[in-house]
């Protein structure tokens, strides 16, 4: 299996209660708390652990409550790169109503400075060569800028690292101009940043005719219940995932990027990579966490998902 990196900015600790329905302005009685290390690399990094792979993860860590994602890395194996900062790591709050619906809360994050950037970028010229792949994923924290970001993006890709991409807003438009490896944004954020709306199958080919004439060798475009679409020059593919009960939407598109770095890192081919994917996906909006720890219903899943080409003949009929 390969080796990678994960790097996460701006981590958080999630703490997700369930309810049967929020009552806004009302008291209301939760049902179950959960509180996890998380952010979204530190998501796909434990998607990807499950499936094998050696994973080192980086990024700002708050040194005044490391505790909780010092205890997941010694947990899950990984080799922990994060540059410590003063403060507290950010706290998110997820209300996972029964019907699926998610309400979050999220805090700001600690304030970086410019000498615990320059710490960052010290550190991955250190580890970062030698790893197969590289993920950078989630927002910014305060005091880094999205221009930070693209630098970031360009000196990963000089290492001669694979760079995959998933943010948003000014990050997301800054990160598309140091041409990543891949990205991953959902309809929203890519028709935020583009401008124009990506909801057809060929608005999202226009789109990513233009971002891999950017030099971005995959456009992964994600919908929620209505699948996804990956546009690369060896396939244009469209993936249906099952109808599953939804218990929360939090890391579904995580534990999709970490299935797709799999699939091509991988040996297999472009229908089952990206079925493999859609599936982890599915997977994890039927539970509270990160992670595969069922890989027979995995398997059921992905028997369960649909893949087919995307022609443009397809997606100009009404």
């Amino acid at each position: 299996m390969a080796k990678i990196l994960t790097i996460t900015l701006n981590p958080a600790l999630d703490l997700t209660v369930e309810l049967a329905a929020l009552r806004v302005g009302e008291v209301n009685r939760s049902e179950a708390l959960h509180s996890h290390a998380a952010g979204k690399g530190l998501n796909v990094a434990q998607v990807l652990a499950d499936l094998g792979h050696q994973m080192t993860v980086s990024g700002f860590l708050g040194q005044d409550n490391a505790g909780p994602f010092e205890a997941l890395f010694e947990l899950r194996g990984f080799v922990d790169a994060f540059i410590r900062v003063p403060g507290e790591t950010r706290s998110n709050i997820k209300l996972a109503e029964r019907d699926g619906c998610i309400t979050d809360v999220n805090g700001p994050g600690p304030q970086v400075d410019e000498a615990a950037q320059q710490a960052l970028l010290e550190r991955l010229a250190q580890i970062a060569p030698g790893h197969d792949a590289v993920v950078v994923a989630g927002s910014l924290p305060r005091g880094v800028s999205p221009q930070w970001l693209q630098a970031l993006v360009v000196r990963l890709k000089s290492l001669g690292l694979k760079v995959a991409l998933d943010t948003s807003h000014e990050a997301l438009r800054a990160g598309l101009q140091a041409q990543p490896w891949l990205v991953k944004p959902n309809t929203e954020e890519l028709g935020e940043v583009l401008g124009r709306s990506v909801e057809t199958q060929a608005e999202q080919r226009l789109a990513a005719s233009q971002l891999r004439a950017q030099g971005i060798q995959h456009v992964v475009i994600s919908q929620g219940a209505d699948g996804v679409s990956w546009f690369s020059a060896q396939a244009a593919l469209h993936a249906q995932p099952p109808r599953v009960r939804v218990a929360s939407t939090v890391g579904a598109g995580d534990s999709l990027l970490a299935g797709m770095v799999h699939g091509l890192l991988g040996s297999d081919n472009a229908e089952h990579s990206l079925r493999t994917a859609t599936a982890i996906a599915a997977m994890a909006v039927t539970q509270i966490g990160f992670g595969i720890d069922d890989p027979e219903r995995l398997k059921q899943l992905e028997d369960g998902v649909s893949v087919r080409a995307l022609t443009e003949e397809q997606e100009e009929r009404p």
